[in-house]
Parts: structure tokens; C-alpha cells; sequence
């Protein structure tokens, strides 16, 4: 096993004790993250790349991220991640548990001084690690929501801190998918899954067309549509008209202006949260983890027989 493995290379140090091991996976960055009870940049993870036929070892942060052109510059050839039913007989480690210790002989381990990872990510990092990711190719929305009862759709949301913050909420408060609007921050962006402590991986998400009206697009699918905004026929969050809906698309505004009027007028409902002291409005993040919270889909273990 790998793990006995590891703990026999590591006891050539005195290291052996030092290996911890939980019942529950911390195969991905957000498990051991949560087992360790901090945050995803604070974890090192081990990306195994093919450098013309050869695997090669790079440790890199939760958080990391690389430039490919330096990447390039570096290694003269693309990063290319090694399949993952070749990890066992390249490095000596199955996927979910490659490390840089206990490999296979003569792979390589990639250490560097820091101005040499600053010149190949283009920032510094203060963490001394570094890796290369191939983003997945997004679904269609149909796709997405083929499952789904509760959606959440971002129009134009900019800050990738408020990003993050909706879809850690999303992902632990019932929502199903997140759609966004291209003008909007990207969930891939560094901040934005730093914040989101890795859930920009595990909730669904995908962007809406950029052209034609994506409430008819979302009404079609099944779903009834939910302008969160300020307006005079606004109802309360719990309505239990809303609640009762078998499928619904939670519409959040921009930071400061909110949504468009456009956006509120082709939507099925204009809803409200309830305030005291005279505060009129919430941070898109806060405001959404209420109407998660409210509208959300309780935990399967949670659900009446």
C-alpha cells in the first residue's frame, strides 16, 4: 500500500509518526483541508506531469497556479499531467495519493528557489510551491441543470472574493449548480476558489449564452426565476409560495447596482429579505447565503420520509 510505503521511506528520517490518516478521503485538497481544519493554500499536493515520456514531480500549493508559457520556457514542452491509470507504474502512488516521497527510481522531485517559481507562475508566492491545471471543458446549461431544483444564476458579479463566498454557500446550503453571466469574475479565478475553500470543484457551474434571454432559457428547463431586489412588489424571502416551488433560479445582482431592470421585470418573482434598523440591502455574498438558507434544499439526512 502506498501509505505503508511512505511511512517505511519517512521512518529513514525519524519521520514515521509524523503521518497522520483520517477515516474520511483527503484524496482532493478541499477533504484534507477540511480534515486539517484549514485552508486549501496550506495543504501540499503533488501534480505528476509527462515531460517528453518521463514523469516528473512538481509539490505544489492548494492554491497554486502556473503560467504554461513559462511552463513551457522551463521544460520546453507543454505541462502534461500523467493518466491517472499510468500513476502506479510511472511514480508508484495511485491518483489521490501521489506524494513526492516513496516513488518510483529516478523520477524526478522539482525544488527551486523563489525567484525562480515568481518568474514561472509571474507572481510571487510565499508558500514555495507551484502547479499547472488543465481546466475542464464546461458543460451546456441544459446539462447542468438536467438534475437540478435549485440553481443559483450570478448576473455580472465582479468581485472573485464574493464569488468564492457564494459558491461555499451554494454547495452547503442546497444549491444544486451555479450559472453566471460572462461580463461576471471567473470561479477559477485564484482568489475566488481560494475563498470558495475548493467548492468552484465541486458544485456544478457553467455560463449563460450571451446572447437572447436566459430567464426563458431557465423557464423552459422547468424552473420558476427569483429577482432578489428592492422593489415595491417585492415578497418576503419566506413566502411559502417560494418554498413550495418545485424548481427555482435564485437570481444575485452585480456588487452596487444589483440586477438589471430588465432582468427583474422577466422574472417570476421579486423577492425581499426582511430587515430591522432601517438596513435596506446585504453584500451580494451575505445576502445569498440567506436566500440559500431560506430556499435551499435540505441535507438528504435532514428530509422527511
Amino acid at each position: 500500500m502506498g501509505t505503508e510505503k511512505v511511512k517505511e521511506y519517512l521512518a529513514n528520517f525519524g519521520l514515521a509518526d509524523r503521518v497522520m490518516e483520517f477515516k474520511e478521503s483527503s484524496a482532493t485538497v478541499a477533504e484534507a483541508a477540511a480534515d486539517l481544519g484549514c485552508e486549501p493554500a496550506r495543504i501540499g499536493k503533488t501534480m505528476a506531469f509527462d515531460v517528453a515520456g518521463q514523469p516528473m514531480l512538481v509539490v505544489i500549493a492548494g492554491d497554486g497556479k502556473v503560467d504554461n508559457a513559462k511552463y513551457k520556457a522551463k521544460f520546453h514542452c507543454k505541462a502534461c499531467m500523467i493518466k491517472p491509470d499510468e500513476l502506479v507504474v510511472k511514480v508508484g502512488h495511485p491518483m489521490g495519493g501521489v506524494c513526492p516521497f516513496a516513488v518510483c527510481p529516478g523520477v524526478p522531485v522539482y525544488a527551486a528557489e523563489e525567484d525562480v517559481l515568481t518568474k514561472l507562475t509571474g507572481f510571487h508566492l510565499t508558500r514555495g510551491m507551484l502547479c499547472a491545471m488543465r481546466r475542464p471543458k464546461l458543460q451546456s446549461v441544459e446539462d447542468v441543470c438536467r438534475d437540478a431544483r435549485r440553481v443559483v444564476v450570478l448576473e455580472n458579479v465582479m468581485n472573485p472574493t464574493n464569488i468564492g463566498a457564494i459558491f461555499r454557500s451554494a454547495a452547503a446550503l442546497g444549491m444544486d449548480a451555479v450559472l453566471l453571466t460572462t461580463a461576471g469574475s471567473d470561479p477559477l479565478y485564484r482568489r475566488a476558489s481560494r475563498v470558495s475553500m475548493g467548492n468552484v470543484f465541486l458544485i456544478p457551474w457553467t455560463y449563460l449564452p450571451e446572447s437572447g434571454d436566459w430567464t426563458q432559457l431557465l423557464r423552459g428547463l422547468g424552473f420558476r426565476t427569483v429577482a432578489m431586489a428592492l422593489r415595491n412588489d417585492s415578497v418576503r424571502l419566506d413566502d411559502p409560495r417560494l418554498a413550495a416551488e418545485e424548481k427555482l433560479a435564485i437570481v444575485m445582482g452585480t456588487e452596487g447596482d444589483g440586477l438589471a431592470s430588465s432582468t427583474i421585470a422577466s422574472c417570476d418573482y421579486t423577492v425581499r429579505i426582511p430587515m430591522y434598523h432601517g438596513v435596506d440591502s446585504l453584500n451580494v455574498a451575505a445576502a445569498s447565503a440567506v436566500a440559500f438558507y431560506e430556499l435551499g434544499l435540505p441535507p438528504l439526512n435532514e428530509k422527511e420520509d
